[in-house]
């Protein structure tokens, strides 16, 4: 993989963590018992499904330039990324084994990245 194709994926990785929150936020913003009309007016849903449409198309440009064996061990990040903004954004709890578990991710993405030159 090259330097492009490497930081594409990161921000695809990130793109798709952000979108997370998104959907974090549109289901918070529903009501107890939503009905059809609460879905469809939700803003925060449809940036959430814009924002994983635009990865969408990012990922597949990816997946032209690199192996899948090699880019999808980058959607690993989002284990990392999705907690940490979780807990900046909406102040959810990070524990240590969260972080530890997250350091072995980033160690066999770049193990896996790195074995195919």
């Amino acid at each position: 993989m090259n330097h492009l194709t490497i930081l594409l994926s990161v921000i695809c990785v990130s793109g798709l963590a952000a979108g997370q929150l998104l959907f974090k936020q549109a289901a918070a913003a529903l009501p107890a018992e939503p009905v059809l009309g609460d879905w469809l007016t939700n803003p925060w849903l449809y940036a959430a499904l814009g924002l994983y449409g635009a990865m969408t198309i990012l990922w597949i440009w990816i997946l032209r330039h690199a192996p899948l064996s090699i880019a999808y061990p980058f959607m690993a990040l989002a284990f990392i990324i999705v907690p940490l903004l979780a807990r900046l954004v909406f102040g959810e709890p990070l524990s240590w084994q969260t972080l530890a578990g997250g350091a072995l991710i980033l160690a066999g993405v770049t193990l896996a990245a790195g074995g195919h030159g």
